[in-house]
């Protein structure tokens, strides 16, 4: 079986030039790609490679009948010869170093030369060589399987033959920085091992998406943090958006550190769980500056040393117990089994160290803060103002009228309860959607194909490249590539629903790859409703099933809704499966 290690990070299609696809077939092409499969698996931290639509190459001897007659060698003869030089077998076996070596007599022939110079006879005193009689030649092997990459051409669309690179990097390694050597040896390859008229076409790259979601969310953790500096800039002062803007990062680097330790790398999720805690672990710095300002506005003699020390006392035990009921409201988390345990839990741990690192940088770390950035004349701090200052005057116009008669604060309630409920009620209507994910934006999508049992690899790649001509007239597509009779080197979806076993003649994928989501207004699922509609035109044959399958946000499912179904025979069981997938086919939303 494959694991999550074997899922490929980069995938690189050979193909022909336009021009030259006449002259290449995909056993020239499963050649190159052998050859550069060789190369780019001595660069550091390369894991699986395998080749996806290779032809198997085999030696093929022709026996030349007249010449045969002329030397008095029959075909049995020939095939004795050949079958007693292309023997091996096991010797024996020694014991070496507490380990069991088995011993090999005999050799295996394995290039055409090595069979033309095998020796049959002698006539007239002249040796007689295999080659001799027969034409020994290197041959593709008989494939049941067919691989296209769809090309735009000015006289429309063109299907050239191609083979797949998949290439997968060891656990632990970063995937940007080794996406970004193969890119840069590719390069360098060009021209020495890849021919002028051959081309590579980067299918995928999980480097650079990752690089991009990292920068996204590295952008999105700064945006929070300015926003949240800004905002207590406005409500409390700037000297206290400073400390808070000390505190944040000082905060950061500590869980990250903690994150380190427990073994999480920085990805995607551990990234979320940064953003998602920043929010709360700001909040045990603001009460302890917040309650430091409000003691030293009090002026009753004590030093501003002595206020701190007070201040942080009087909220160190509700800041504590706080700290740990979010702290144990994240941790259950972290014990959740099956796909979707591994795949959150960062986010429990890194989100739940934020937390317990926040609240010693609060009792620690901002009482000192606040000691080095207070005015020389603390007690004449804005804090002093009954009305809470200038925040805390609107407030007060806003809330007195509502508390002014008990009549006027049940109305309010009132009020709040029915726009409440309202609010529940958009879940019920489905005019809100509940997901546990949004749908992802993703540059790629995949159309997996099944024809009847029975159905030739020919039919499968007519119905693939029909599918082809249709996704390709979509604006948002920038490539194509036809797999019939194989799969298409599998990602974290295909892993979990075992798309790599997929071989039989009639099964076949159509891979799509999307363009930037710079070049693109529409999202990777948009694309997808949109291609399903359309293939639902093609006309199939009876009992094709045909499905446009999107990269899932989160951790793949082996089918979003499944049916167990349990009887005592066969045919009650195909029954009873007939009327539930009628029953599914009425709801609403299910598809494929």
């Amino acid at each position: 079986g494959r694991g999550i290690d074997d899922v490929a990070i980069v995938v690189l299609t050979l193909s022909p030039k336009p021009e030259a696809a006449a002259h290449w077939t995909a056993n020239g092409l499963s050649r190159v790609a052998r050859e550069l499969q060789v190369e780019l698996a001595k660069l550091d931290d390369i894991g699986l490679t395998y080749i996806v639509g290779a032809q198997g190459e085999e030696i093929r001897i022709e026996p030349d009948p007249e010449k045969l007659s002329l030397y008095g060698i029959t075909l049995q003869q020939l095939a004795g010869k050949l079958g007693g030089a292309n023997r091996s077998f096991q010797a024996g076996q020694i014991r070496d170093d507490n380990k069991q070596v088995s011993l090999m007599a005999g050799q295996t022939l394995q290039t055409p030369a090595e069979i033309g110079n095998i020796l049959l006879t002698a006539r007239d005193g002249r040796p007689v060589y295999v080659r001799d009689v027969a034409n020994v030649l290197l041959s593709s092997g008989n494939a049941e399987h067919r691989v296209s990459n769809v090309l735009h051409t000015p006289d429309g669309m063109l299907a050239v033959p191609a083979v797949s690179l998949a290439i997968a990097k060891r656990p632990g390694t970063n995937a940007v920085m080794i996406s970004e050597h193969i890119v840069e040896r590719l390069e360098q390859l060009k021209g020495q091992i890849i021919p002028e008229d051959v081309t590579v076409d980067i299918t995928r790259n999980y480097g650079e998406t990752a690089n991009e979601k990292a920068n996204e969310l590295l952008f999105h953790l700064a945006l929070a943090t300015i926003s949240i500096v800004i905002l207590v800039a406005l409500s409390i002062g700037w000297r206290e958006a400073i400390v808070v803007a000390i505190v944040i990062p000082t905060t950061i680097l500590l869980t990250l550190f903690a994150a380190r330790l427990m073994g999480y790398t920085l990805n995607r999720v551990s990234l979320f769980a940064l953003i998602f805690s920043i929010g709360i672990l700001v909040d045990d710095a603001i009460v302890v500056i917040e309650n430091i300002a409000r003691h030293w506005a009090m002026k009753d003699g004590r030093s501003r040393v002595t206020a701190a020390i007070d201040a942080v006392a009087e909220v160190g035990n509700p800041t504590i117990v706080a700290t740990l009921t979010v702290v144990a409201a994240l941790l259950p988390m972290l014990f959740v089994s099956g796909l979707m345990g591994p795949y959150m839990s960062p986010i429990p741990a890194v989100a739940s160290a934020a937390m317990i690192f926040s609240f010693f940088v609060a009792v620690m770390v901002t009482p000192w803060l606040m000691m080095k950035l207070a005015p020389a004349n603390a007690g004449d701090h804005g804090h002093g103002d009954a009305q809470g200052g200038r925040f805390g005057r609107s407030y007060l116009v806003v809330a007195r009228p509502i508390l002014k008669s008990k009549l006027r604060a049940w109305i309010f309630l009132l009020a709040v309860g029915i726009v409440t409920l309202g609010s529940l009620g958009l879940f019920y209507t489905k005019d809100v959607t509940v997901k546990l994910l949004p749908f992802d934006n993703k540059s790629e999508l995949q159309v997996v194909v099944d024809l009847p049992e029975g159905s030739s690899v020919e039919a499968t790649d007519r119905v693939l490249r029909e599918a082809a001509e249709i996704a390709s007239a979509l604006p948002d597509v920038h490539g194509l590539q036809t797999y019939a009779g194989t799969a298409a080197p599998f990602n974290f979806n295909g892993l979990v629903r075992h798309y790599y076993l997929r071989s039989q003649p009639e099964q076949g994928d159509l891979q799509i790859t999307l363009k930037s989501r710079e070049e693109r207004e529409r999202t990777s699922h948009d694309v997808a409703l949109e291609l399903r509609e359309k293939l639902k035109g093609l006309v199939l044959p009876e009992g094709t099933s045909i499905k446009v399958v999107e990269p899932p946000p989160g951790p793949p499912v082996l089918a979003t809704l499944l049916a167990e179904i349990y009887g005592p025979d066969a045919e009650t069981r195909r029954k009873t499966a007939v009327k539930v997938r009628e029953a599914f086919e009425k709801v609403p939303f299910i598809v494929d």
